[in-house]
């Protein structure tokens, strides 16, 4: 009786570890791919205000090395702003929005069997952003009119000190010619009174 209990038991055993092995075993390999779990803005989303970051959610920790984000815009415009952020198994990139209409993140992210796991998420923005235009943020500078006075007293100068140089040098000639005068008339005072005196 004994004996015929503990076979029962032991086939019990045997087809129970069976079981779970056909269970677990198919699950293994796909364990070993990453997966997306999620993103923010959700895939499919229609979002009015552009977030600032867009972020992504998988089944694994990232590896930068191998994780690779890109974002574009319509027309394929790049509207990623920055180098994407890891935490575990996060990753975030800045957001630079352009016109309304649809975004494409697309991710290439590693696993632990070493294949590549590709895909994309897409969102609709429906409120765009304008590109900013050059000639409505430089404002036209106009040089400054030259004043007048400026003019005046910068042309002035020199027809002034040129008049009292040459008042200045004819006065000096004047009092030279009066103190020759004076001694030329002095000198010939005294040569008459000595040839009065003889």
């Amino acid at each position: 009786m004994g004996g015929t209990m503990a076979r029962a038991a032991r086939t019990w055993l045997v087809v129970l570890g069976v079981a779970v092995g056909a269970v677990l075993l198919p699950a293994s390999p796909a364990a070993a791919h990453n997966s997306l779990t999620g993103s923010d803005p959700k895939n499919g989303a229609r979002v009015a205000t552009a977030p600032k970051r867009i972020e992504l959610r998988f089944l694994a920790t990232l590896s930068p090395g191998t994780t690779k984000i890109t974002v574009t815009g319509p027309d394929d415009a790049p509207a990623s702003g920055g180098d994407p952020t890891f935490s575990g198994k996060r990753v975030s990139v800045p957001f630079t929005p352009g016109p309304a209409g649809v975004y494409t993140v697309a991710y290439q992210v590693g696993s632990t069997d070493g294949h590549p796991i590709k895909g994309q998420v897409s969102f609709t923005l429906t409120t765009g952003v304008a590109p900013a235009t050059p000639s409505a943020s430089a404002s036209p500078t106009t040089p400054a009119p030259p004043t007048p006075v400026a003019e005046a007293t910068s042309a002035n100068p020199a027809p002034v000190s040129s008049r009292s140089d040459d008042g200045g040098g004819t006065g000096l000639w004047w009092a030279l010619a009066a103190v020759v005068a004076l001694v030329a008339l002095g000198g010939g005072l005294l040569l008459r009174r000595r040839s009065a005196r003889r």
